[in-house]
């Protein structure tokens, strides 16, 4: 769970103990850049990816124990395998696949876009649904849906306990699910005035593009997450809603008892800090999961 100056990380440990980590946030998060428009969704970038990838490797070697510890070269070459592989597979292989269509039959750049981006999004759907049959993803995509029933909780007011907590949904609009969908319809969009490119430039263009559609899906999701009151906004994030429904289970009482052990951690780092600070009036407390939130809307 990460609050606006700490975060903090659950695991229960093999012998059935809760674990908690916690750490103050420092640098770019309490920058200026941090609140830069557009900007902000590159650090929400690093986010997803520095800090959820980091506290998944604590986790599983927690689980795992000395023996079976990932760390040093072996960790950086399987983060860097793996962010190469869904790179080609989510954006290289679609673009390819439009290109070689668009050669056969003639059709416009327009067309070859909206073919790419259905391929992309029926790849990254079938991708998700394809790994919550393996039970260890099972698993984790409860504890994903502990995570949303907490923070649920916390913003209806809730007390947090593990019986209060459970009746809370499983979706929440500030999901990094959400961002995933949002920047994959973008990236139809984006790459559409690009225009037509040779096949190189045309791949080339497809990675160099991912910060940006990073920026504007961040600063969709923030501006939908301000706006929940209007019916449109509502009727905007139903998609993305629906698509946590792949990525969320109900979680089990242990399961939340972890989300709720690292959200109240959170919570006193949080306070603490915001003393330490000496804030000119207190500030609202808004929070999101390490494992895929945006920042939350202020």
């Amino acid at each position: 769970m990460r609050g606006k100056y700490a975060l903090a990380a659950a695991m229960r440990s093999p012998d059935g103990q809760i674990i908690i980590e916690t750490e103050e946030l420092k640098g770019i998060y309490q920058s200026s850049l941090s609140k830069v428009p557009f900007f902000r969704g590159l650090i929400l970038l690093w986010d997803a990816l520095g800090l959820g990838t980091r506290y998944l490797t604590r986790s599983a070697n927690l689980q795992g124990g000395e023996e079976e510890k990932i760390e040093g070269i072996s960790l950086y070459l399987t983060l860097a395998a793996s962010l190469a592989i869904a790179i080609g597979l989510f954006f290289l292989t679609p673009a390819a696949i439009g290109k070689a269509i668009q050669n056969l039959t003639g059709i416009s750049s327009l067309a070859m876009n909206l073919i790419e981006g259905v391929l992309r999004l029926g790849g990254v759907i079938l991708y998700i649904w394809g790994i919550g049959r393996i039970p260890d993803i099972q698993r984790v995509f409860a504890y994903h849906g502990a995570e949303h029933k907490t923070i649920n909780a916390f913003e209806a007011g809730a007390e947090l306990t593990p019986e209060t907590v459970k009746q809370y949904p499983l979706e929440h609009p500030r999901c990094g699910t959400s961002f995933l969908l949002t920047l994959i319809i973008l990236s139809v969009l984006v790459f559409s005035l690009v225009g037509n490119l040779p096949f190189g430039l045309l791949l080339l263009s497809r990675v160099l593009l991912i910060p940006v559609l990073a920026m504007l899906a961040y600063e969709y999701i923030r501006f939908t997450a301000n706006h929940l009151d209007h019916p449109l906004i509502r009727w905007m994030i139903r998609p993305n809603l629906a698509l946590q429904s792949l990525t969320t289970r109900e979680p089990d009482s242990a399961m939340l008892e972890v989300s709720i052990a690292s959200f109240n951690a959170m919570l006193e780092l949080e306070k603490s800090l915001q003393e330490k600070i000496i804030l000119p009036k207190p500030e609202p407390l808004t929070v999101s999961g390490v494992g895929g939130y945006q920042n939350p809307p202020e």
